[in-house]
């Protein structure tokens, strides 16, 4: 069994945000997503990432989604919204919310509308962590153009800035040098198609996307992957791979509620600018999705 000793710790799930079909938010529905995701074993919910396409939100939506999940949590420290603005002002007003929900961490990209230099990037993350919850970092060099490097990431945490990295640019040799340089950061899985060569090198937790669709069986892979039960881990990767490779892809939001509605959950629609999956997309990712599910894996 692992044993979970901080907020940020184990599943936390990026969640979808159900949309009705006019494009409003479906607050019931996420409500039940929460919960649904919490009694199958996942450990906490991310609201409020790019999965829960946060740039399309309103302020008020956005706000009440993190209402929404701590409510529908029971337990705040389950909840680490995404408090990612333009604006490091804006980040930090985003974390003062989400610490007045009573959410017990915030997870934060760097400046992500121009590419900030290091003394920008360590501002950014001093002004949100003054909010005064727990900061977990998170790197993503390919979308915002700003590559949270172990050296990087090891000032920051010695800033007091950051208690976590959610690593998402795909190198896992970077997990061994970042408990070199930083050896008290811990270490969070960003992509699901790198879990098990994260989880063998030493990550905490996993702020992941599938288990929207799929909470069991990710939640099976996760604890034997961190628990270094190959035996159990490794077959089950590889069936659940392509699948999880979609989590790295620009599509990904539109993917994983695909596979949502495919496995009985309520995935629907995206707002635009994402569009649906094209049609041969749609019939790869339906018949990976319904393979596994005709194998058992939920």
């Amino acid at each position: 069994m692992v044993t979970r000793t901080r907020p940020w710790h184990g599943i936390m799930v990026a969640t979808t945000l159900p949309f009705r079909d006019d494009l409003s938010v479906d607050h019931d529905a996420y409500a039940d997503q929460v919960a649904r995701l919490l009694a199958a074993g996942c450990d906490g919910v991310v609201p409020n990432g790019s999965l829960g396409e946060y740039q399309t939100l309103t302020d008020d939506e956005r706000a009440r989604v993190v209402r929404t999940a701590v409510e529908a949590a029971g337990d705040g420290d389950r909840v680490m919204p995404g408090v990612s603005a333009y604006g490091s002002a804006a980040s930090r007003r985003w974390a003062e919310q989400a610490a007045e929900a009573g959410a017990g961490s915030v997870l934060l990209l760097p400046p992500n509308g121009y590419r900030a230099d290091p003394a920008a990037v360590r501002a950014h993350f001093a002004e949100v962590a003054a909010a005064g919850l727990p900061v977990v970092a998170y790197n993503n060099p390919f979308d915002t153009k700003v590559d949270l490097t172990p050296g990087l990431l090891a000032e920051l945490h010695a800033d007091g800035s950051i208690v976590a990295v959610k690593e998402f640019s795909g190198d896992v040799r970077r997990a061994y040098e970042i408990a070199e340089v930083a050896p008290e950061l811990d270490l969070l899985i960003g992509a699901d198609d790198v879990l098990l060569e994260l989880a063998l090198a030493g990550a905490v937790g996993w702020v992941a996307g599938y288990p929207n669709a799929l909470p069991e069986a990710c939640g099976t892979l996760y604890r034997s992957a961190v628990a270094g039960d190959l035996d159990t881990a490794l077959p089950l990767y590889r069936a659940l791979h392509p699948l999880l490779r979609w989590d790295s892809k620009p599509e990904f939001v539109q993917a994983i509620k695909l596979s949502m509605d495919l496995a009985g959950h309520c995935g629907g629609p995206t707002r635009p600018p994402r569009s649906p999956l094209a049609a041969e997309q749609s019939a790869a990712l339906r018949s990976a999705t319904e393979k596994l599910l005709a194998d058992g894996h939920h």
